[in-house]
């Protein structure tokens, strides 16, 4: 029986929307693709079939510039147009990748490179691709040279053991210059701007910060319980965890940055909140949007960057505005929480910050913490109800170390493995962000006798990492018991000396690793664990949980769902105060 969780193959309706104005291909969606559509070798491997792909990818550009009904002698001159910028395109990829011995890999097409195979489910092409070329390949988009990891060896050695080369960022046109003005932790180039902000970043996110407010995660994680219990009237209905998980999430972050909480799902900072989180997410992947690549674009008029400059207003206007209602309050000498905005407030000239700065730094702050907690207790509860016997095992677990009179804490994590393997299962199997945030190398580096030019870009492909065989046998089954003798935190797994027994790569590596981690950690263990402690997951038959689906380009998460979360014990609604 196959498990629930495998997914190699995806549903071809979403392919489609990336292969139709390519191939011109008419698609039944009732079927399945595994893979993307073959591209061009880089020379170094086939140059046998050059001149029929380029006769392929002819066909392809025309069909996505030209319309069906123009002259055939105008479709005649496009095409000699066409062919012409291909041959140069593959002279110049040539001579790029001969010269310079860079690593193979496709070449793509010209001007865009492999951008429109990667619009969708590019963790799947880009397994594909590592599975042909190699761990360790090249690709382009429009005129920036990637440089794809798929192997934990190589991760670390360019990105912790070489981390002074690897630990900048591409000053993205979009995310970089336009959304975050320049700014922001997750955004800017190694410099000291960039280590101002993560030092205060830090400052809140690091373990004993996180020991300092456990009394927050702990009351929304039992808040996020209530709620379930409450709106799922009991486990009589049916209902959908994502936004109330979305929500938990959301109040953690709101609390250490601001010093304030949402009282509802109906408060409207909610909604704003996750849809700007969502909207960020969206406009700004590794591959999300072909303006950062494409000069020209940058320049004129598009939808990506009046798209981008609206999300900066919006950010700046919502985290810009709670920033402001603080120092209203602080300047009036009201009691203001200790939380990162008094302490940027309080330090604002000593830092030179300005008000921009101030805005952009809280808000890659809340972008950070929310999507990927949310994310990863949604993608649990989409995932659990098929494994029932694992639950069970779960209850076991709960019911011998924590018992039925109290909910799990903090001091139960390092007793309950079996819980802690049903976490970190979940973020192997689903980690939201399978392309990690892009790196840049500053210098030349010679690595396996290969060159990464300067100012290349080097992504994680944390699919391919994640399923590696050698690391995970059956990649594709979720199984928690292999996580069962793993008593490391992943903020510990992350410093392990062989990179080949690290946990996960969820959170990124080297210098720019998420800084929220401990925080992210603590916040999951407490809603998932108290989520088991209470109820018994079950799908409803009628509404099969599509776990091949995803929403967002970047960020992922399930597509909605509706689950039957029913009260397993009779002391539920005692301990939670029902």
């Amino acid at each position: 029986m196959q498990h629930p969780y495998h997914h190699t193959e995806y549903p071809r309706r979403r392919i489609a929307k990336q292969t139709n104005a390519i191939s011109r291909l008419r698609l039944n969606t009732s079927q399945h693709v595994a893979y993307p559509p073959k591209l061009t070798e880089h020379p170094a491997h086939d140059t046998s079939n050059n001149l029929l792909e380029m006769g392929y990818h002819m066909e392809s550009l025309t069909a996505v510039v030209l319309h069906p009904n123009l002259s055939p002698s105008f479709i005649s001159l496009a095409m000699v147009v066409i062919g012409s910028i291909y041959v140069l395109w593959q002279n110049y990829i040539s001579r790029d990748v001969g010269a310079k011995n860079i690593p193979s890999g496709p070449i793509g097409l010209p001007i865009v490179g492999s951008f429109p195979f990667l619009t969708h489910y590019p963790e799947l092409t880009l397994d594909y691709w590592a599975k042909r070329y190699g761990p360790m390949y090249s690709l382009r988009l429009g005129n920036q040279l990637f440089i794809i990891v798929s192997d934990p060896i190589i991760a670390k050695d360019l990105m912790v053991t070489n981390g002074a080369v690897f630990s900048s960022r591409k000053e993205m046109f979009l995310k970089s210059q336009t959304i975050f003005a320049g700014r922001g932790i997750t955004a800017t180039p190694y410099n000291e701007k960039w280590r101002k902000h993560r030092r205060i970043a830090s400052y809140w996110l690091n373990k004993t910060a996180v020991d300092s407010y456990t009394n927050v995660l702990d009351y929304e994680a039992t808040v996020l319980v209530r709620d379930l219990y409450t709106y799922g009237k009991a486990g009589s209905d049916p209902i959908n965890p994502q936004p109330h998980a979305g929500r938990c999430s959301l109040n953690n972050m709101l609390t250490i940055a601001f010093g304030i909480r949402t009282d509802s799902l109906d408060h409207p900072l909610v909604a704003r909140a996750l849809k700007l989180s969502r909207e960020f997410m969206n406009c700004t992947g590794p591959v999300s949007n072909l303006t950062d690549f494409v000069p020209l674009l940058q320049h004129i008029p598009n939808f990506m960057t009046t798209r981008g400059k609206k999300l900066h207003a919006d950010l700046v206007e919502t985290y810009g505005g709670l920033i402001k209602e603080v120092e209203v309050k602080m300047k009036n000498g009201e009691d203001v929480p200790d939380c990162l905005v008094k302490t940027i407030l309080q330090t604002q000239q000593e830092e030179e910050l300005d008000f921009t700065d101030m805005a952009i730094l809280c808000s890659a702050f809340m972008i950070g913490g929310v999507e990927t907690t949310a994310s990863i207790m949604q993608w649990f509860s989409a995932l659990i109800p098929a494994y029932p016997d694992i639950q069970q095992r779960a209850h076991e677990e709960l019911d011998r170390v924590v018992g039925r009179n109290r909910l799990p804490t903090v001091e139960d994590e390092k007793d309950l493995p079996y819980i802690r393997g049903i976490i970190k299962e979940v973020e192997r199997c689903h980690n939201p962000f399978w392309l990690g945030t892009p790196h840049f190398g500053t210098e030349d580096f010679a690595y396996r006798g290969h060159l990464i030019p300067k100012n290349t870009v080097v992504v994680l492909n944390t699919y391919t990492m994640h399923h590696d065989p050698r690391r995970h046998p059956e990649p594709f089954a979720f199984k928690p018991e292999r996580y069962i003798n793993d008593s490391t935190l992943s903020s510990e797994s992350a410093n392990l000396s062989d990179a080949m027994e690290r946990d996960h790569w969820m959170f990124g590596a080297g210098r720019r690793i998420c800084p929220g981690m401990w925080v992210a950690e603590r916040e999951v263990f407490l809603a998932i664990s108290r989520m088991l402690w209470a109820f018994k997951m079950v799908e409803i038959p009628s509404e099969p949980i599509d776990l091949k689906e995803y929403d967002g380009l970047s960020g992922r998460s399930p597509v909605p769902f509706r689950i039957k979360m029913i009260p397993r014990h009779d002391k539920v609604d005692d301990v939670l105060g029902i």
